[in-house]
């Protein structure tokens, strides 16, 4: 039985190294390719509670909307930031991870490690070589 979901962006690095490191723990997540199927408001406002972040947190800065919308100015309910990474998925930070240890938005993506139930099967590495489980699983 599948209990782990990755909202996941494939053009993302960290995205695809988070979801490598749940393969490597021997499963096989569910995807849910956000910016083609975003979260509904009532999940999106699940998943910022249970990963207990604002949604402020959730946002990711460096792209076109953020500008474009002044996000920097903090004259936005939480309720509007919601409605504007709803209506433009590109603002919703990735990757977020549900296990049943947790939420998290797994940046950096070894941050998925803290809620995986199963250990690595073997030694991982990054796309960048960064090492993240050596040989010897440390």
């Amino acid at each position: 039985m599948n209990d782990i979901t990755i909202y996941h962006n494939p053009n993302c690095g960290t995205s695809r190294n988070t979801l490598a490191m749940i393969r490597n723990s021997g499963v096989e997540p569910t995807i849910i390719y956000y910016l083609d199927t975003p979260p509904t408001k009532d999940v999106l406002v699940k998943l910022i509670a249970d990963m207990k972040i604002t949604e402020r947190a959730l946002l990711r800065k460096n792209v076109e909307p953020y500008e474009q919308l002044n996000l920097e100015q903090d004259n936005y309910t939480n309720d509007q930031l919601i409605d504007f990474m709803l209506q433009y998925p590109i603002l919703i930070n990735r990757p977020i991870v549900v296990t049943p240890l947790g939420v998290k938005l797994c940046r950096p993506s070894e941050v998925v490690l803290d809620i995986l139930p199963n250990r690595q099967q073997s030694d991982f590495i990054k796309e960048d070589g960064e090492v993240v489980i050596d040989k010897q699983g440390k």
